[in-house]
């Protein structure tokens, strides 16, 4: 049976849907494209009507997975973040570093869950993996305040501090949970203290 254009559209997206997700969950060679389109509701070999190759697959999926939303205040323009940037800092760094984003990596930073397997990937999924990078350091840049540069060097000491964070949190979890739990917190706090509330 033939697929209309806006069906085969809507299965493209769904395949790279699937894999942004699994890929996260699983890593780049833990899982296969049998469970990425069974996941996605469509048979094994229709993946190949929309991807060269799986590599084409992971590195478009990789691209989508860097679409994740960091908190609700994600979203905002930048005018209206001005007056509150620093309460919209300490939420994506709170969000971030939170049990809930430790436990679920399919829904999570792509950088903290497929670093690893990127630096191995090659060339071409680097290239992809670094333009995520760049979106991430941008978004984050949006929320403070003061010149490029210094908020730059703020952004990728930050980030860099968050991604080993649950990277190390997600590896002691299941042996230390005290552990895990220390290394969130820990960072929270040092990196966005709680403020206390000013008397009026």
């Amino acid at each position: 049976m033939k697929v209309s254009k806006a069906q085969a559209a809507e299965n493209r997206e769904g395949i790279v849907d699937a894999a942004a997700r699994l890929y996260r969950e699983k890593g780049l060679d833990g899982v296969g494209v049998a469970e990425i389109t069974r996941d996605a509701g469509l048979t094994h070999g229709g993946l190949y009507r929309h991807f060269e190759s799986k590599d084409a697959l992971a590195r478009e999926a990789c691209l989508r997975a860097f679409e994740w939303t960091i908190t609700p205040l994600d979203g905002l323009a930048p005018h209206a973040a001005d007056a509150a940037s620093s309460t919209r800092f300490h939420a994506m760094v709170h969000s971030y570093l939170s049990e809930n984003h430790r436990d679920h990596p399919g829904e999570g930073c792509p950088a903290a869950a497929l670093a690893a397997d990127a630096a191995r990937a090659g060339p071409e999924m680097s290239e992809v993996f670094a333009q995520g990078v760049e979106r991430n350091i941008q978004r984050f840049m949006g929320v403070l305040q003061g010149d490029d540069a210094a908020k730059r060097t703020q952004t990728i000491v930050t980030l860099s501090s968050m991604v080993g964070a649950l990277v190390l949190a997600r590896a002691t979890a299941a042996g230390n949970p005290a552990l895990s739990e220390e290394i969130l917190t820990t960072l929270r706090q040092q990196l966005a203290p709680s403020v206390p509330d000013q008397p009026a």
